[in-house]
């Protein structure tokens, strides 16, 4: 009767540990930013609109609601991107090559985007810099000096 009296005590330990645990990973996901999120689940506005999201759902990256006015040099670009400051954030800056193809890739969820080429932060020399043509989603290189849309990012 003792060892009954203790099985069963282990076991209810053992189910109200992984119940415990369940709730935790419920709650967890549940408070994740997700793909085309604007707000985190405290309701803090992001900046824009969320496009990468690591596996924890709680860090990631944000583009802005839409493009600059201008085209712009690759330079002026970079510039554009450090000195902005979009819906009380002042943390924006171009993408590299990388964050711009996901950019790319998912830019029905972020919309705004114009089918022409925009500038990334990633150079390739002294005078040219990738791009990508969000038409087709070619990526290129191009002269520096050279005008291109931008949209600037930032990080949460």
């Amino acid at each position: 009767m003792k060892l009954h009296a203790k099985a069963c005590f282990a076991r209810l330990w053992i189910m109200l540990l992984f119940t415990s645990l369940s709730m935790v990973t419920v709650s967890a996901v549940a408070s994740a930013v997700q793909i085309g999120d604007e707000y985190d689940n405290d309701h803090r506005y992001l900046g824009g609109i969320a496009f990468y999201v690591d596996g924890t759902g709680m860090h990631g990256l944000v583009a802005a609601k839409s493009d600059f006015q201008d085209l712009m040099s690759w330079g002026n670009a970079k510039l554009a991107c450090e000195n902005l400051v979009s819906n009380s954030y002042s943390d924006w800056f171009l993408p590299n090559k990388e964050q711009l193809n996901q950019l790319y890739k998912l830019r029905s969820v972020v919309g705004g985007f114009s089918g022409i080429t925009y500038w990334s932060s990633s150079e390739n020399g002294a005078d040219n810099a990738w791009m990508q043509f969000f038409y087709n989603g070619y990526q290129l290189q191009g002269n520096k000096a050279s005008d291109s849309r931008v949209r600037a990012v930032r990080a949460f």
